[in-house]
């Protein structure tokens, strides 16, 4: 960020980061977002600047337009991606202790509205669906102001919100009770290469899906039913002496963390439903997994 924070703006980050990040599930995009809407707001003549009564408003409606411009060209970018696109996960700040002090993912707020269930619905919105979604719905903002960020009427927003509504079919809940012992018994089976176990505690329909962005290996399509999940854990684990799996937050609910030798390699996040695992969705893509592997720290320390 440049210039100096004579106007108070700099506080704004931690919610843009927030915003931005649930409107394009990627931190890095999100951080790039924002960064961009402050040099626009530094590159205003200082009295244009001034003319402004809402630093925050302006930076927010910036910041949802460049969301929205991104979202409309990852579309195509995303056709183009080896494999299955997920969201990037989140560390829990408190567990993996402090970073950078300008590290974007200590100034996210982990909440229902990033779990990663969440944020794979938010995947099937339209781009102005999910910035009317994202922007009215998880941070109250009215639909006047968010008409400013679509060009739209304050009434179309509203109507793109309620067909996102539609798509999330209830308000987002948090974690299913039992959520960590689910995680638990899937780190214990996948650990011992134990395939029963592993059934046990995935419902007969589980999905597990996989991004390896082509970079790292993952299965191309969804992995459907407990019995193939399991073959395919068990399958990992062979081809992966000295993997050390570890229960950690992710994006605010439990989740599995494998590294070997230090270094993350996979981060799992599980649906839960029933006292089994109903979906599960793997981040491998390195690039993804930045946050999780801050230099000069051991993050499942």
């Amino acid at each position: 960020m440049t210039g100096t924070d004579t106007d108070g703006t700099a506080g704004e980050r931690r919610r843009l980061i927030n915003v931005a990040y649930r409107l394009l599930g990627s931190l890095a995009e999100a951080e790039d977002a924002v960064q961009e809407a402050y040099a626009r707001w530094y590159a205003l003549p200082v009295g244009r600047r001034r003319e402004i009564c809402s630093p925050g408003a302006w930076l927010t409606t910036v910041t949802g337009r460049i969301c929205l411009d991104v979202l409309g060209s990852a579309r195509a970018r995303r056709e183009r991606y080896v494999g299955a696109w997920l969201p990037e996960p989140l560390p829990d700040r408190a567990e993996w202790g402090r970073g950078r002090a300008t590290d974007p993912a200590d100034l996210m707020v982990l909440d229902e509205s990033v779990t990663m269930a969440f944020l794979v619905v938010l995947e099937s919105m339209t781009p102005a669906e999910r910035v009317a979604f994202v922007l009215h719905d998880v941070f109250r903002y009215p639909f006047a102001e968010i008409a400013g960020v679509l060009g739209r009427t304050p009434a179309a927003c509203k109507q793109l919100a309620a067909s996102a509504r539609r798509r999330v079919g209830a308000a987002p809940a948090p974690a299913a009770a039992g959520q960590a012992d689910v995680v638990r018994r899937v780190r214990r089976a996948w650990e011992d290469k134990d395939i029963a176990a592993l059934v046990d505690v995935l419902d007969p329909a589980a999905v597990m899906t996989a991004d390896g962005g082509g970079v790292a290996g993952a299965a191309l399509r969804p992995v459907e039913g407990a019995a193939g999940i399991a073959r395919y854990m068990a399958g990992i684990a062979d081809r992966s002496p000295g993997l050390e799996l570890l229960e950690r937050s992710v994006n605010g609910v439990p989740g599995l963390v494998a590294r070997r030798a230090g270094a993350v390699l996979t981060v799992a996040s599980f649906e839960v439903a029933d006292g089994r695992a109903t979906r599960i969705w793997v981040v491998r893509n390195p690039e993804k997994l930045r946050p999780w592997a801050r230099a000069g720290q051991d993050p499942c320390r």
